[in-house]
C-alpha cells in the first residue's frame, strides 16, 4: 500500500494520523472541508504543518460531495481509505441532526461506492464510544448497540452498517474503530480538556456539566493515531475494534491535574448534566491487542502534561481562539 486517501485531514485525529503515515513513507491524499464547527484557525495551523511534506496532497472537499470525490478518485491511484471526516459532538447533533447524517452516514456511503468502483480494498472508519450508552462496562465490541441516544451516535451507527454491507457485497476489508475520548496537543476546542486548560490558564471560570464525577476513558492522540495506522495495515475482513485508554478517570481528577500543571486553581460553574451524554466510558481493548497488536502507551498524567505544555508554548495565539 502506497497511497492513502485520508478524510478529515485537518482535523484533530486526521492531522496526527497524516503525520504518522508520512513518517512511514506513505503518500497521503488529504481531504477536509475546513468547516467552521470550531475555530478554523486550528485546522489551518494543522494543515500548514502537513503541507510542508512533499508526499502530502490536499483537496478542500466535503465528503458529502460525491462528484468532487469522484474526480479525486479518478485522478489518483488510491490503495486504501481512512475516513476520519465527521460531524462530531453529541450536543450539537441535537441542534442540526441533518448535517450529521449527511456527513457521517451518506459521506461514508459516497466513499464506499467509489471504493467499489475503483476496486480499493481497504477501509478504516472512525466510529465512537457514544454508541455504548446504557451498556455494561467495560464496553466490548459485541455489545448490542442498537439504541443510540443522540443523532451523532445514530449517524455513526449508520456508517458502520453501510460499511458492513459493502464488505459483505463487494469484499472490501473494513476496520471500524470506536474511539474513546481523544485528547492531546492541537486538540478540539469543543472538548473539555482543551476548554479547561484555556479557561484555567486565562483565569476564567470553567463550565462543568454535572458534578464532575462522570468518568471518561481518556486516550492520548498519538496512541489513537498509531492504532488507526495499524488498522490500515491489518487485514481484518470486517471488525469493530475499540481504541481506548482502558482506564476511566473522573473529570474532577482531570481538572486537579490541569490546575497542578498550570499552577492555578479553577473557578467552577456547574450546569445540568445533559441527558444525551454518557455518565461513564471504559473500553475493553482485548480485541485491539489481539488483532492490531495495539495498546495505549501514554498514561493520562503524562498526556495531560504534554497537552498543557503545548498550550503554554502557544498561549499567545491560542488566546484568540474562539470556543464553540
Amino acid at each position: 500500500m502506497k497511497t492513502v486517501f485520508l478524510t478529515g485531514a485537518a482535523g484533530f485525529i486526521g492531522y496526527k494520523t497524516a503525520e504518522i503515515l508520512i513518517q512511514k513513507g506513505y503518500n497521503v491524499i488529504g481531504v477536509d472541508n475546513l468547516n467552521n464547527y470550531y475555530d478554523v484557525r486550528l485546522k489551518e495551523y494543522r494543515l500548514k504543518n502537513l503541507e510542508k511534506n512533499k508526499n502530502f496532497k490536499f483537496y478542500q472537499v466535503d465528503i458529502e460531495n460525491f462528484g468532487a470525490l469522484k474526480v479525486i478518485f479518478e485522478d489518483n491511484k488510491i490503495d486504501g481509505v481512512i475516513n476520519l471526516a465527521a460531524r462530531a459532538g453529541v450536543r450539537y447533533s441535537l441542534i442540526d441532526p441533518f448535517v450529521y447524517v449527511r456527513t457521517n452516514t451518506t459521506g461514508t456511503l459516497n466513499l464506499l461506492e467509489l471504493m467499489k468502483d475503483k476496486k480499493v480494498k481497504k477501509f478504516v472508519l472512525a466510529s465512537t464510544s457514544s454508541l455504548y450508552a446504557g451498556q455494561p462496562m467495560p464496553f466490548k465490541e459485541d455489545l448490542p448497540v442498537n439504541t443510540p441516544i443522540s443523532p451523532y451516535a445514530a449517524s455513526k451507527k449508520g456508517a458502520e452498517a453501510v460499511a458492513y454491507s459493502y464488505h459483505y457485497l463487494y469484499g472490501i476489508d473494513v476496520t471500524v474503530l470506536r474511539y474513546f475520548t481523544v485528547y492531546g496537543p492541537i486538540g478540539r476546542p469543543d472538548m473539555s480538556i482543551f476548554r479547561f486548560i484555556k479557561w484555567i490558564d486565562e483565569g476564567k471560570p470553567i463550565e462543568i456539566f454535572g458534578d464532575g464525577t462522570q468518568s471518561r476513558d481518556f486516550t492520548y492522540i498519538d496512541d489513537i493515531a498509531k492504532g488507526t495506522v495499524k488498522a490500515l495495515e491489518t487485514e481484518t475482513g470486517y471488525e469493530i475494534i475499540n481504541l481506548g485508554g482502558n482506564k476511566p478517570y473522573e473529570l474532577n481528577y482531570v481538572i486537579e491535574l490541569i490546575e497542578e500543571y498550570i499552577g492555578k486553581k479553577a473557578e467552577k460553574i456547574y450546569k445540568p448534566f445533559h441527558k444525551a451524554d454518557l455518565k461513564a466510558t471504559w473500553a475493553d481493548i482485548e480485541k485491539a491487542k489481539r488483532i492490531l497488536d495495539w495498546e495505549p502507551q501514554i498514561p493520562l498524567e503524562e498526556g495531560l502534561k504534554k497537552t498543557v505544555d503545548w498550550h503554554i508554548e502557544n498561549r499567545e495565539w491560542l488566546k484568540n481562539i474562539i470556543l464553540p
